[in-house]
This record gives C-alpha cells, sequence and structure tokens, in this order.
C-alpha cells in the first residue's frame, strides 16, 4: 500500500472538479491506497479560500479533508526541514518554505507527493514524486 500526499496544486484541481485528478484520487483509494492532504497544502488552500471568502469552496474542501485525513506537523519534521534547506543553500539552490516542508513531510514518512509543480521538487534528493495532471 502506498501513501499519496496531495500538495495544494492537486487539491485545487480537485476543488474546480478536474476530471483526471478525481479519477486518480477514486483510483488510488479503490487500490486501497492512502491518499492525505499536506498539511501545507491544507494551510495554502485554506487562506486562498478564506481571502476570497469562497464559502461554498470552503465547505467542500472541508468534507474532502474529513474524507481523505490531513496528517500533523511536529518539531522533528521542523527539523528535517531545515536540514533541507541547509543542503539546498549548500547547493546554491532554494524553493519557497511551503515546498521545502512538504517535501521534509514526504521524505520523512516516504510518502509519495503528487503535484504539479514539479519543477520545484525535483532538485530535492531522494523525494518520491509524480503528476497526476
Amino acid at each position: 500500500m502506498s501513501v499519496f500526499v496531495l500538495d495544494s496544486n492537486i487539491v485545487s484541481f480537485y476543488l474546480r472538479q478536474n476530471e483526471q485528478i478525481i479519477k486518480n484520487v477514486q483510483s488510488a483509494l479503490l487500490d486501497n491506497h492512502e491518499v492525505l492532504i499536506s498539511p501545507i497544502a491544507y494551510y495554502e488552500v485554506k487562506r486562498g479560500l478564506m481571502a476570497i471568502k469562497a464559502e461554498k469552496r470552503l465547505k467542500e474542501f472541508a468534507a474532502l479533508c474529513r474524507i481523505l485525513g490531513v496528517r500533523q506537523l511536529d518539531n522533528t519534521l521542523l527539523d528535517y526541514a531545515a536540514e533541507i534547506y541547509a543542503e539546498l543553500r549548500d547547493n546554491k539552490q532554494t524553493i519557497e518554505d511551503a515546498d521545502i516542508l512538504t517535501a521534509a513531510f514526504c521524505k520523512r514518512h516516504n510518502f509519495m507527493l503528487v503535484t504539479h509543480n514539479t519543477k520545484h521538487f525535483k532538485i530535492i534528493s531522494d523525494l518520491n514524486y509524480c503528476d497526476w495532471v
């Protein structure tokens, strides 16, 4: 059984009723894989929906979170993210903190990150990721 972790862009596609994303989520669940929403994606999506007062989408998002689940961050994960940041900086590479935290979350638990933003994540060593779009 694999665990797939949805990045914020994938959650956004899902909420906009992207057929391919919905099909892939359903297929993964039917194949007894776990599908989660990254805690960072939770924050990014919720803040965006709240900022534009998208009440209907906020309710849809809350329902999706109840169905799929959202794991929590802890200090060991934050420490791991700091290590990734330092490694990237040593290699003169940078990405946004949200992406580093998401990558740390997935690497730490050996989860598969599902993202459409592969360009940012390809610089992180040993990160398993795929694009369902």
